[in-house]
Order: structure tokens, then C-alpha cells, then sequence
């Protein structure tokens, strides 16, 4: 049943499911895989310019004009919130990559040294958030 719906109403089921279950969703037939890849593209585009603006908010307090109790504090909440989008865009890549969703030999290469540089505890992205 799920293989007769409509592309439209294909990506907007597509668009509600959850990180963890949306490269299953694609297991359905080809409009759902190609609709599931749409779907995390935009996804990682989103992570990726989400953590570019987390990482623009933490700039003020790079600056050292604020007392140290205020940017441990802010650092933390920081430094965790830059942890969980990291990790939430790279489930996402290591998904579309184990699944044949990247074409691109560039992106690839971008996943797994993302992926590698993760695994070993490194900065996949170079924020260096202290």
C-alpha cells in the first residue's frame, strides 16, 4: 500500500519521520528512497547550518569579557548543545552513506573523515570548542 501513494503526500510523511527511523523508510520502493534521500540532504544541510549559528552565538563569550563562574556555565551548555548537533548530523551522513545515498566522491570522503575523526574522539568539524 505504502508504494501507491502519491509523491505528495510521499514527502510529507517523509518530512515527519524521525532521524533514527527515516533511511528505513526508504526500503519501500524507489520513490521512497529517493524521497528519504531529499529528506536527509536537507537535514544535514540543516544540522550543518544550525552549528554554524550555535557556534556564532559562542563568539561573544570567546571574547573573555564576562566573569569566569557566567562562561563555564555558558561554555558547558555550549560546548554539549555543538556535541548533540554533531553527533545528530552524523548519524544522518553515516546513514546516507551506508545506504548508497552519496554519489558525490567529495562528500564522501567529507562522511568518512567525519566519521573517522569522530570515532577517535576528534573535532570532526574543526570548532575546537573549548
Amino acid at each position: 500500500m505504502l508504494d501507491r501513494l502519491p509523491v505528495e503526500i510521499v514527502e510529507r510523511i517523509v518530512a515527519k519521520i524521525p532521524d533514527t527511523d527515516l533511511i528505513a523508510a526508504s526500503k519501500v520502493d524507489s520513490v521512497w528512497w529517493q524521497e528519504v534521500r531529499q529528506e536527509a540532504y536537507k537535514r544535514w544541510k540543516n544540522y550543518a547550518t544550525t552549528i554554524g549559528h550555535v557556534q556564532a552565538l559562542g563568539k561573544p563569550f570567546e571574547k573573555g569579557n564576562i566573569d569566569w563562574i557566567s562562561f563555564e556555565d555558558v561554555n558547558d551548555f555550549y560546548k554539549r548543545w555543538i556535541d548533540r548537533l554533531t553527533e545528530d548530523q552524523l548519524y544522518i551522513m553515516e546513514k546516507m552513506l551506508r545506504n548508497g545515498m552519496v554519489v558525490d566522491p567529495q562528500e564522501r570522503e567529507t562522511i568518512e573523515h567525519a566519521l573517522s575523526e569522530q570515532r577517535w574522539g576528534g573535532d570532526p568539524w574543526g570548532l575546537e570548542v573549548v
